[in-house]
């Protein structure tokens, strides 16, 4: 079974399954959804991210009614979510730019929308999904300390914070923060150098990886400049008889940080082989060998 990671408050599974595309699917009848999460937890993943805007707004909606239908899967899981961004969106007609809401009035609204949305009584994780330019810290901290007094909400993190607004955020409140979710994968590896793993790992905080796979742009054939990086994870992919894609989030998996990749695809299929990256293997040498054709130049 996979590996767990221990937080300040909770355990999540070292892959966590996203469900941002759950929307996108030909098929989103109640019983394939089950199907996807039943195949995750079978593996061991037990851990699902959602956000209240995903699927414009229909992803937790969807993601309930499954639950709502095998109400047993719930105690089997922890459930992830987000909020803070105000998309744009015909289900909001008068809204008139996209932008961020951190006040108390919002974030207590959507925690609501979605306990009700996913057909839950808590949120295992609530994260402010993007560092919001008008945050009043001391307002914010408050109303995600009285989110979680009240039961709504177990723990809170953020999403896409450099260690700074973590800072902020932290110093207004009680509860500790769990974790930063950013994007990184191997064509998305500043954080490795910026400081933001570093700042993790000092205070002992495993981040969660959005996008670990960059989108599809690793397999993406028209990219030449890739080429090497993909030849050199296809070969190693032959070698342990694994997809190039398990290699690519098994180089996550590496580093000493215990990121924990958040991957999303539809796929019945490909779910089922979502934990074959726990089991390639990726020495010090072949990590930086793929590093080196990620950024285009060997290391200074």
């Amino acid at each position: 079974m996979i590996e767990r990671i221990k937080l300040p408050a909770l355990e999540l599974s070292r892959i966590i399954y996203g469900l941002w595309r759950l929307a996108d699917d030909s098929n989103t009848k109640v019983e394939h959804v089950q199907a996807k999460l039943e195949s995750c937890l079978a593996q061991g993943i037990t851990s699902f991210d959602q956000a209240d805007i995903y699927g414009d707004y229909e992803s937790e909606k969807l993601f309930g009614k499954a639950l709502k239908a095998a109400p047993a899967l719930r105690s089997q899981m922890e459930i992830i979510t987000k909020c803070d961004i105000m998309l744009l969106s015909d289900k909001y007609p008068d809204r008139k730019v996209k932008y961020y809401d951190t006040t108390k009035e919002h974030l207590e609204l959507s925690v609501n929308n979605s306990l009700a949305n996913m057909n839950i009584e808590q949120i295992d994780m609530l994260l402010i999904h993007r560092p919001d330019p008008l945050m009043d810290a001391a307002e914010t901290g408050a109303a995600l300390d009285a989110l979680i007094s009240s039961g709504k909400v177990a723990s809170v993190g953020v999403s896409n914070f450099r260690f700074y607004d973590w800072e902020l955020l932290q110093a207004n409140m009680n509860a500790k923060l769990q974790s930063n979710q950013i994007e990184l994968s191997l064509l998305a590896t500043n954080s490795f150098i910026n400081g933001d793993l570093a700042f993790l790992q000092q205070h002992k905080i495993a981040p969660m990886a959005w996008s670990p796979l960059a989108g599809g742009q690793l397999f993406d054939q028209s990219n030449t400049k890739i080429a090497s990086l993909r030849m050199r994870l296809d070969a190693i992919a032959a070698e342990q008889n694994v997809s190039a894609d398990a290699v690519a989030v098994a180089w996550l998996l590496k580093h000493p940080a215990k990121i924990l990749p958040v991957l999303g695809t539809n796929s019945l299929e490909r779910i089922a082989k979502l934990s074959d990256a726990t089991n390639v293997v990726i020495d010090r040498e072949t990590w930086f060998d793929l590093y080196t054709l990620a950024c285009g130049h060997e290391v200074p």
